[in-house]
């Protein structure tokens, strides 16, 4: 069952304008497919419509993440869980993940802020990781590692369009990591990912933009005992005159009308 925490520890996203991978088609360019490491090209632009699919079908933000972690350990061959980890402007570490194996890896590294899908995230990069259980760099992941059987990992950076930042992890059960045709379909994946969740984001913001302007609209009627059309008129003038958004003259209105109540 996917899994969603967002624990107190607070995580500073790095600073936009950092180096990372290239995306779009330069993540892609010179991609061979072969059948034993990777789906053929016709299998490949399948895969990308079925994520684009799933996560225009989901009916929030977080079930778009739930389904694109669950999709991946699907699609990308000898993955046995993904994490999806988020990190807000200044914000709180958001997380979700599919598969069970490794539940102890991501709560360490999340507690610990370090690992390999926060180091993805950070500095925006790939981060592989051939055997977890004698990597140098993350020392307090070895033994979660190998009580869960999982012997690699490949971080691919996740940056969301106006959002968060953050990392796909994908946990395997060889040592290793992905081989290179299956590496590019998971970036690929990825990428089209970022595109789709940023879209969602931009819904998101459209719709709580509406139901505070409908909001303030219905403060405006019980304080003037107007019709709907005129407070809707009455939002606009102010907006105007005040050389403000409507989505702010309400927030003002909302507000004063909870400070007067």
């Amino acid at each position: 069952m996917p899994r969603v925490s967002a624990p107190n520890r607070r995580i500073s996203a790095p600073k936009r304008g950092t180096a990372r991978l290239p995306s779009g088609p330069a993540r892609l360019r010179g991609t061979r497919a072969t059948v034993l490491n990777g789906p053929h090209a016709i299998e490949l632009a399948g895969l990308l419509h079925e994520v684009s699919v799933r996560l225009l079908g989901a009916e929030s933000f977080a079930s778009a993440l739930e389904r694109l972690a669950e999709f991946l350990v699907g699609a990308v061959p000898g993955t046995v869980r993904c994490s999806v980890a988020l990190i807000g402007e200044g914000g709180p570490l958001t997380s979700i993940a599919a598969g069970p194996p490794g539940e102890g890896i991501d709560e360490i590294q999340y507690a610990s802020s370090t690992g390999p899908g926060l180091d993805a995230a950070r500095t925006r990069t790939l981060v592989t990781v051939a055997d977890l259980s004698g990597d140098e760099r993350w020392p307090h992941l070895a033994e979660p590692a190998r009580a869960a059987g999982v012997r690699s990992v490949v971080a691919v950076p996740l940056d969301v369009p106006r959002a968060e930042v953050g990392a796909v992890s994908l946990y395997l059960a060889t040592p290793g990591g992905l081989g290179p045709d299956s590496l590019l379909t998971a970036m690929a994946l990825v990428n089209q990912a970022e595109v789709l969740l940023g879209e969602l984001r931009r819904r998101d913001g459209m719709s709580t933009d509406a139901a505070t302007v409908d909001r303030a609209v219905g403060v405006i009627i019980a304080q003037r005992g107007c019709g709907v059309r005129e407070a809707y008129d009455v939002l606009g003038e102010t907006a105007q005159r005040l050389g403000l958004d409507r989505r702010a003259v309400a927030d003002r209105l909302i507000k004063a009308a909870v400070r007067n109540a």
